[in-house]
């Protein structure tokens, strides 16, 4: 019996570099909110021990798929003969800001520690999400997130409700040459955690990727007649807030043919937040 479950897009309401650690790892500030655009994960469980992805993800072998690897770190902590089958149905863009990957990863700990009744406490499957990829634990952690470190330590922060317009530029933006570009600012000066206010800080990446991808900066330019628009994560996709669906569902029936875009809310928490405890 398959069951299906939702692995919800991040914005990141602002992003800021303030430093480099020895290993080369950046030193990040960021609020992630989680929303209600989501990919669809479908797990079918087995008893033969194999964790069998479904279906092609273009570009992306099956032993390097995040879904694929969350299930085998989790196994270790599963009875005996506890598999899987995983399929996607994918309508994040890859390389798009918006965290798919990382998501889709997250839903399948947090389902399958259900499933497999492993029962892992929050910090613990944090940590399991920290070895897939930096942005997994906050999906993990499952509400609005003002984030540090490399972005996985995570404290709870309240964001205004809102709904946005995001849009999608038609362009896949490699996190790690823009982290590398030696134009990137790493300096900003870092914040106290405060309560999030609309517009607050900026996305340092923002400048790097505009000056290498004019189609994020024309996306950006479209959007920014209608509010304050900016980049998430390393881009591609850029959003806009709005107070209500009815003015952001005004500025989607607006978009030109040229551009793809669609309006979510903003989630308080995840919506299998309650698949693991504490």
């Amino acid at each position: 019996m398959s069951h299906a479950y939702p692995a919800p897009a991040k914005l990141n309401l602002f992003l800021h570099v303030i430093g480099r650690r020895d290993d080369g790892y950046h030193l990040l500030q960021s609020v992630f909110q989680l929303i209600d655009r989501a990919d669809t994960v479908h797990l079918s469980l087995r008893d033969d021990g194999r964790v069998v992805r479904e279906g092609d993800l273009p570009g992306v072998a099956a032993d390097h798929d995040l879904t694929v690897r969350a299930a085998r770190l989790l196994q270790a902590y599963a009875p005996s003969g506890a598999g899987v089958d995983i399929r996607l149905d994918k309508i994040l863009p890859m390389g798009g800001g918006l965290g798919g990957g990382s998501s889709d990863a997250a839903t399948v700990l947090l389902a399958l520690n259900r499933l497999w009744q492993v029962n892992l406490p929050r910090k613990t499957l944090q940590k399991l999400a920290l070895q897939i990829g930096a942005d997994v634990p906050v999906f993990v952690f499952g509400q609005t997130a003002f984030a540090e470190g490399v972005g996985e330590i995570l404290h709870p922060v309240s964001a205004p409700p809102a709904w946005y317009v995001v849009l999608m530029p038609p362009v896949q933006v490699p996190t790690a040459a823009i982290f590398a570009a030696p134009e990137l600012t790493r300096n900003t000066p870092a914040l106290k955690i405060a309560p999030f206010s609309a517009g607050m800080g900026h996305n340092d990446l923002q400048s790097v990727v505009v000056s290498r991808y004019p189609e994020v900066a024309r996306h950006l330019e479209w959007l920014a007649q209608f509010g304050e628009a900016r980049m998430t994560g390393s881009g591609a996709c850029v959003f806009a807030s709005f107070g209500t669906e009815a003015a952001a569902q005004n500025v989607l029936r607006q978009l030109p043919e040229t551009m793809q875009g669609f309006v979510a809310q903003g989630l308080d928490r995840h919506p299998l937040y309650d698949y693991c405890a504490g």
